[in-house]
């Protein structure tokens, strides 16, 4: 596929990409919102500064500590973070309210993104994860914006779909001007897909440089909860995986009468959902959103943002996103905080975090349902195992530190040399 037939399929499904905005915004009204931003229009505050693109909520996490890296080693330019979703647009503003910019970024179409461009004159184009736009990357070389693809991932089933548009991928890979790549297990596959070598740096994770989340909230949540009862957490979960976490909740209550479940899905328009299936099992259920602090068998997390303290109320987490094929979730937010973690089969997005996490002993993989209510009745029941577990994935994250500072000397010389 070249270009040109990649610019023609997109300017064709524009109509099915904003049918699919109208459609998610029934539960999410924020979808309806700012649509010109879609297509590149709209005001710029203050261009001529730093642009990164983070796609949602993940992405802005894993941005943070590099947002504020560059906000304290280039006060004078201005910051503007770009995102696909509502949801890491409202991430965003809640933890960093104003201090930057915001806009969505446009669909990849030749037209919005050098309307986008053109008004915001990035001196350079940061790029968090593996987000590759053809037109986007394509124009932004046409007007001499350096790109570079920061904290890089790219696992194997993803790999396989870009090598599906070979010639796209490397003509796309070729526009970059540095890539900092999580591992080398990525960066191979990045090589593989035909990024220039010369260009490829390892710089590692950056979400194990994010500051430590206040505990506060998270310790006050146990409190209102009870503080001698054993809570563990459900994570991040996606369709089905609530109705296992409430299943295994059941079997530990069983050993533990007095325990209670967190449960935080990860997209906000399932909330209504999950709080019926609970109601319907005959949990007692409080709800995050209506602020209930009495006492509950299962705590629903209906709220964006918070992750980390609730983190902090539980014995234990689990991750979702990995009893079902999404491949998973980020295990070092919780690694930080020194929980151990139980997470699924299905991690490939996740794959070398995964191993690490497995082989330093901070972590259990569970194969299915079943086995995840047995390793979480057994670990519940052992408190010395549980905080071997957790020192374990403290040391983990100590020792890969640093990724920021290696970013940022990264992409040092596209920012000093002058503009133009």
């Amino acid at each position: 596929m070249n270009y040109r037939l990649y610019s023609w399929l997109s300017r064709a499904s524009l109509p099915l990409a904003f049918g699919r905005l109208m459609w998610r915004s029934r539960n999410q009204p924020a979808y309806r919102q700012r649509w010109p931003e879609r297509l590149g229009f709209g005001r710029v505050s203050a261009p001529g500064g730093i642009w990164l693109h983070a796609v949602s909520v993940g992405e802005v996490n894993a941005a943070l500590p590099l947002l504020t890296s560059l906000r304290k080693t280039y006060p004078a330019l201005p910051v503007l973070v770009t995102t696909t979703t509502p949801t890491g647009s409202a991430q965003l503003r809640q933890r960093l309210g104003h201090t930057v910019a915001h806009c969505y970024l446009p669909y990849d179409l030749p037209g919005a993104v050098r309307r986008f461009l053109d008004r915001v004159q990035p001196r350079l184009g940061i790029v968090m994860e593996t987000e590759l736009w053809p037109n986007l990357f394509a124009a932004a070389t046409n007007a001499n914006i350096p790109l570079v693809l920061a904290n890089a991932r790219l696992s194997q089933r993803s790999s396989r779909g870009y090598r599906r548009l070979a010639g796209l991928t490397r003509q796309t890979l070729g526009q970059l001007s540095a890539v900092g790549a999580q591992t080398s297990a990525d960066a191979q596959r990045l090589i593989e897909l035909g990024l220039p070598q010369s260009r490829l740096n390892i710089t590692g994770n950056i979400k194990f440089d994010a500051p430590v989340a206040d505990t506060a909230p998270g310790l006050a949540l146990r409190q209102r909860l009870g503080p001698k009862r054993p809570v563990w957490l459900a994570a991040s979960t996606h369709a089905g995986e609530e109705a296992a976490a409430l299943a295994a909740h059941r079997v530990l209550r069983q050993a533990q009468p007095g325990a209670a479940l967190i449960l935080a899905p990860r997209h906000p328009q399932r909330f209504p959902e999950i709080a019926r299936l609970c109601h319907e099992q005959g949990w007692v259920t409080s709800l995050r959103s209506a602020d209930d602090d009495t006492w509950c068998d299962v705590y629903l997390a209906d709220s964006m943002g918070e992750l980390p303290s609730l983190m902090a109320a539980a014995d234990l987490v689990f991750v979702g996103g990995s009893l079902v094929a999404r491949g998973g979730h980020n295990l070092i937010e919780p690694a930080q905080l020194g929980k151990p973690t139980l997470f699924g089969p299905h991690m490939h997005n996740f794959a070398e975090l995964r191993d690490i996490t497995l082989a330093a002993g901070a972590g259990l993989q569970v194969v299915d349902a079943p086995n995840l209510a047995l390793q979480l009745t057994t670990l519940m029941a052992d408190a010395p195992r549980r905080a071997r577990m957790g020192e374990a994935a403290q040391a983990l994250v100590a020792t890969h530190r640093g990724a920021t500072a290696r970013t940022l000397a990264l992409i040092a010389p596209y920012l000093e040399t002058p503009p133009g």
